[in-house]
């Protein structure tokens, strides 16, 4: 009896596990997805987060920017909502954590720590850094990051920092590292940080130096689960979501990735977050990694507009068993935080207003300085920007003991207010919104063919909008957009790595002199450059970076203040700058060849009586002798009597004859 009793629980548990396999091969066979169990010991994460807040501190209604008072008052409520709901609340951002502007402008002025530090101070558990972290040099990066009041860290795996002394001291502080692990609800959790390869082309790191974001990545996360953490976020700034979306499919070991850099919107029905733009994507959007493993991909839009909310269970071992999320609006009528509203808000709208009301002078056209043309096509802010280089290397030539620049070159990117300026007043605040960045003006020497080069690599992303994109003074060029475009590494030593690029047609100075004609280089002295010291070490792959310049110790905004103030008398005519440019840069597309002469239509002509082939050729053809050509055009051609012409002598009355063209 007892060896019977024993055996049925055993058969009873074997029928129900057959009860259970048919039951799930029944339900698979429907097309349902099987649920995942959840077990005892699972664990829930909630992961608030945002990124490319770039500066946007100052609330702006009309531009659909809160501010970051209000954002930081939703923040810490969401946060508090989550500690309810979840085993653990984890807050991170994904880089460009501020950007070269005239808010950070006012608050670089000023003493101690920048109004950026200050009101993200508390809200985070690590920042990843971006490209526009570094757009002002490591010293303003050591300081934004020094800034922060209790201090959290900083990551970016594929980063080396010891060649600038300020920023490996952070290093060696802990502060700034690969990566880190943050506890929460009693679970570790790793945090890896990542930042574009094209960082040294596009920002000012200096002698930070960038390796291979898939090395980096894999390294750390193998080194935190050796460590014995099963849940890995990577915060990323690759530029684009479809970057972070390429590189999951090689990684492994990732659980969560938060992409940067893009201002990507991911978004469901029903999310808060700008519901009248098109998404890119799910929130969460689900990648395969490359053990076919799903891994959730968040990023949100930027400048403190939304917050993503994504909450993932993992089972005791690490694997996610159940994702949801919603992509969340800062609300406008959110109470702004009392701390960031009066430490940070009130004291810099006071600050960037004393700055708007020093006007220079007036424009009586609007300046066109929107990133999609300032990128693609001469416009006039692009102009005024560019011969403002030339005015302040021309100005202070002899200062320096050089020759006055020939040529000046500013390129799209470093054009940052991304809007028209009306005609009207021209203030010190708007040559803050146009030159943000801490570029400097320079004069380089540059043989013909590398300036030829240097255009070629200007035109390159045509039609598409790039920041390399040349705003050019003493000089006009034409370029054929539909020829083959130059390659290069960007994401490299910027070495060619394809085609020369043949797009570059013709290049004249002001005074006549040709540099360039039908796409090759005419012999002669080399060129005097003025350009920002972005470029002329190389950034935007410009070919500059072995060739001595000379610094003239003037911002690229004060130069364009200084232009409009001193060197134009305050006044920016329409003659001068008119709308649409006036031509400095104009496309060609080649002649396109010949339509060939159109066939000419045959005539025809009905047979009336005393008709013959003769006088039909007489009277239609000018000549009777050319009778055989109506004959063997229409010759045993069916009539609408059923008969056909075969002989030349017999046709017949109401027959309708083809006639050749004259």
């Amino acid at each position: 009896m007892a060896k019977n009793s024993s055996k049925k629980p055993i058969v009873m548990l074997a029928l129900l596990a057959m009860v259970s396999a048919v039951l799930a091969s029944l339900t698979l066979s429907a097309g349902a997805q099987t649920p995942q169990p959840i077990s005892t010991d699972a664990f829930t994460l909630t992961i608030l987060h945002n990124n490319d807040g770039e500066s946007k501190l100052l609330p702006d209604d009309e531009a659909g920017f809160p501010g970051a008072a209000r954002f930081a008052a939703q923040m810490k409520s969401m946060q508090t909502a989550a500690e309810s709901t979840s085993n653990g609340v984890i807050t991170l951002t994904s880089g460009d954590n501020f950007l070269a502007s005239q808010e950070l402008g006012v608050s670089l002025a000023r003493e101690g720590a920048l109004y950026d530090s200050i009101a993200l101070s508390g809200l985070y558990d690590a920042m990843a850094l971006g490209n526009h972290d570094f757009d002002l040099g490591p010293e303003v990066t050591a300081r934004f990051i020094e800034g922060f009041t209790p201090s959290i860290p900083f990551l970016s795996a594929n980063a080396d920092f010891s060649g600038e002394p300020a920023l490996q001291a952070l290093v060696d502080a802990g502060t700034l590292a690969a990566s880190t692990i943050i506890e929460t609800g009693g679970q570790q959790i790793g945090v890896i940080g990542a930042v574009t390869p094209l960082l040294p082309n596009i920002s000012s790191p200096r002698n930070v130096v960038i390796s291979d974001v898939l090395a980096a990545v894999s390294a750390e996360a193998e080194s935190l689960t050796e460590q014995g953490v099963n849940k890995i976020i990577l915060v990323s700034h690759l530029q684009d979501v479809d970057e972070e979306i390429a590189l999951i499919a090689s990684l492994s070991g990732v659980d969560v990735v938060i992409a940067g850099g893009g201002d990507d919107l991911l978004r469901n029905d029903g999310d808060t977050c700008m519901p009248d733009d098109e998404p890119a994507g799910a929130y969460p959007t689900l990648v395969a990694d490359s053990d076919g493993v799903d891994v959730p991909v968040i990023t949100a839009p930027g400048g403190y507009r939304c917050i993503g909310a994504l909450s993932v269970t993992f089972d005791g071992d690490g694997n996610i068993v159940d994702t949801t999320g919603r992509s969340v609006g800062v609300s406008f009528a959110v109470t702004p935080d009392p701390d960031v509203q009066a430490n940070v808000v009130e004291p810099l709208a006071a600050a960037v207003a004393e700055v708007d009301a020093d006007v220079i002078g007036t424009s009586e056209v609007d300046l066109d300085g929107r990133r999609a043309m300032v990128r693609t096509t001469s416009t006039n802010q692009g102009n005024l920007h560019a011969d403002a280089l030339r005015a302040a290397g021309t100005n202070l030539a002899d200062a320096f003991g050089i020759e006055a620049p020939d040529v000046a070159i500013q390129n799209g990117g470093g054009i940052r207010n991304d809007a028209v300026i009306p005609a009207g007043d021209i203030t010190t605040g708007d040559t803050w919104d146009i030159a943000p960045f801490r570029n400097f003006v320079v004069v380089v020497e540059i043989p013909r063919e590398t300036f030829h080069v240097l255009l070629e690599q200007a035109v390159d992303r045509i039609p598409g909008a790039g920041g390399q994109f040349a705003q050019i003074s003493g000089f006009t060029m034409s370029y054929d957009p539909s020829a083959t475009a130059r390659e290069t590494d960007r994401a490299g030593d910027c070495s060619l790595i394809g085609d020369p690029g043949a797009r570059v047609r013709d290049v004249v100075l002001d005074d006549g002199t040709v540099i360039v004609s039908d796409g090759a280089v005419v012999p002669g002295d080399p060129l005097r450059l003025a350009t920002i010291d972005f470029l002329a070490g190389g950034g935007d792959c410009y070919p500059l970076a072995d060739l001595e310049f000379t610094k003239l110790g003037v911002s690229y905004q004060q130069a364009l203040a200084d232009y409009i103030s001193d060197d134009l008398g305050g006044e920016i005519t329409a003659a001068d700058y008119p709308v649409g440019g006036d031509n400095r840069i104009v496309a060609v597309e080649p002649e396109p060849d010949p339509e060939p002469d159109p066939e000419p239509e045959p005539t025809t002509v009905t047979v009336v009586r005393g008709d013959s082939l003769w006088r039909l050729a007489a009277v239609h053809l000018g000549s009777g002798i050319r009778w055989p050509e109506i004959y063997e055009l229409n010759m045993d051609k069916a009539q609408a009597d059923g008969r056909r012409l075969t002989d030349p002598h017999l046709i017949l009355i109401g027959w309708v004859l083809e006639l050749p063209a004259a």
